[in-house]
């Protein structure tokens, strides 16, 4: 899936207005193009205004109290609503014009052009386009950048049908090795809340995380869901069970406050636990998804109402190399929040990439509290920069990986598939009819195994796909890298550097795994 990463940044060298918006990240090679702006203060007072009616929490300043003393009326023609009103006319045209905005501030020029060229090249591949933003200043954090909308009666970026919207982060640590799972294992963790019956809420939550029944003839492709709940875990306990068991989604519901180094989990009353030490936990035991159901999870601390750099928990979470985060930007009601997991849970067992699954989750949520409530602008989802949002193996990769013991079937109709290196070794690795994993360990997780200090531990799977055409099954291979140097294929345009991404494998193709000066391989389908 083609992703195009945009980054924002404060230019700090020529006044406190200016900002620098270009690509990170293009599925073309002209598409990284750069260009400078001003903040408006039109912007300003749509935050400000949206922060009256909406927010749950105290005023976040966009720029010091020094430089937003301008004002001028806001150039929206019908009347301010009264105290508390939050429907309506006024709360459905200032969520429009905020969004609208936000999004030309954003794609303008050449941010818009690479935009359009990247969006027109995921629809030529019949696949979404993957936007990720990147918020590198902490006064921008807290707008609600999902709401983005192009022109009115249009959908908000993060609701569109073609792309699939995230935040994310350059300040990260890499990523451990990600195990493919089959099943969701979530570990419910319900901590210290006086306003919630914890039990209750237990029961709640795990009939909805678990208890989501499949539908229509895919039930089949429906993944299984373990669901473990801890009530108000010591810190000493919730380190143990994370350690003991292999669980791939961390859901924690209860009290927390937002603060510098992530916030506060109130596990128990007196019992609290950081941001940064529980990102500690999360990676040394591979969980690739966190899941805060509270109102702080994507809200930064701050001081005299200035925000605080990287202080929010989604954020000191990612940036400690967790693959992907989900938190709320505000205070979401009950029954807003289990509906929306609820949503989610099913996507996720569908086996749906988790950006596409907040997607879904969300337009729920704009169908049942609609679009002039902020229910459905809360969720703000952050990805690792090298994370393609897999959760759970696919239903094709599910199904063709054979066992490690496996004998390879001789009868089988399909071409036998195998690496050879060409160099004076000759070595010749024969490919599984499911996945392949190449690395430098000699581990149970390995098949083929390249000794070279360029190589990952981990470094890449090459998969076995069962494809149809005309009803006749058709094997189809490809390459994917997770490794930290990546991989060197060859095209027609000659080697290319693949990082952290899935290519399509041709009969003759060669490869090189980490350096450009390592071993040569040739990639070679027998009847080809």
């Amino acid at each position: 899936m083609p992703s195009l990463n945009l980054a924002i940044a404060r230019l700090t060298n020529t006044g406190t207005d200016n900002f620098a918006i270009w690509v990170v990240k293009a599925p073309y090679p002209s598409g990284y193009v750069l260009r400078d702006c001003v903040w408006p203060d039109e912007l300003t007072q749509f935050w400000q205004e949206w922060q009256q009616m909406f927010a749950g929490h105290s005023r976040l300043d966009i720029f010091s109290p020094s430089t937003s003393g301008r004002a001028n009326p806001l150039p929206i023609d019908f009347s301010s609503p009264t105290s508390g009103q939050t429907t309506g006319p006024y709360s459905s045209r200032l969520m429009q014009h905020l969004g609208m905005n936000l999004w030309r501030w954003v794609f303008d020029g050449a941010i818009l052009g690479s935009l359009e060229r990247s969006r027109g090249m995921a629809m030529g591949q019949h696949t979404r386009l993957r936007l990720r933003l990147e918020i590198r200043d902490p006064d921008l954090i807290a707008l609600p950048w999902e709401i983005m909308q192009r022109e009115p009666g249009q959908s908000a970026m993060s609701l569109s049908q073609d792309l699939l919207f995230s935040r994310t982060s350059h300040e990260v640590d890499p990523l451990p090795y990600l195990r493919t799972d089959q099943a969701l294992n979530i570990l419910l963790v319900l901590g210290h809340d006086e306003k919630l019956q914890l039990e209750q809420e237990a029961a709640i939550l795990q009939e909805t995380l678990a208890d989501v029944a499949p539908v229509g003839s895919n039930s089949q492709r429906y993944a299984p869901c373990m669901v473990k709940t801890l009530l108000q875990p010591t810190p000493q306990q919730l380190i143990q069970e994370l350690e003991t068991r292999a669980y791939n989604v961390f859901f924690y519901a209860g009290h927390g406050l937002p603060g510098p180094d992530g916030g506060l989990l109130f596990l128990r009353p007196e019992m609290t636990l950081n941001g940064i030490e529980l990102a500690q936990v999360l990676t040394r035991t591979s969980v690739k998804l966190a899941v805060f159901n509270a109102c702080w999870g994507a809200q930064p601390a701050a001081i005299n109402r200035q925000a605080i750099t990287a202080s929010s928990l989604a954020e000191v979470l990612i940036r400690h190399g967790v693959p992907a985060v989900l938190g709320m930007r505000d205070v979401i009601a009950d029954h807003e929040s289990h509906s929306f997991i609820q949503v989610f849970t099913e996507a996720l067992r569908s086996r749906k990439p988790i950006d596409e699954a907040v997607a879904q989750a969300r337009q729920e949520l704009l169908t049942l509290y609609k679009f002039n409530q902020p229910a459905w602008t809360l969720p703000v989802l952050y990805l690792h920069p090298d994370f393609n949002g897999e959760l759970i193996k696919s239903f094709d990769e599910g199904i063709t990986e054979l066992p490690d013991t496996a004998i390879p079937d001789i009868t089988s109709p399909f071409p036998t598939a195998f690496l050879r290196s060409l160099s004076s070794s000759g070595q010749t690795w024969f490919l599984r009819s499911g996945v392949t994993r190449i690395g430098r360990m000699q581990d149970k997780d390995n098949h083929i195994v390249i000794p070279e200090r360029s190589i990952s531990k981990h470094h890449a799977e090459i998969l076995c796909r069962n494809n149809f055409i005309d009803a006749t099954p058709v094997q189809a291979y490809y390459l994917r890298d997770s490794s930290r140097y990546g991989t060197w294929i060859t095209n027609s345009n000659g080697w290319q550097h693949i990082l952290h991404e899935e290519v399509p494998l041709k009969s003759g193709m060669q490869l090189k795994f980490g350096s450009a000066r390592g071993e040569v391989w040739e990639f070679i389908i027998e009847d080809s």
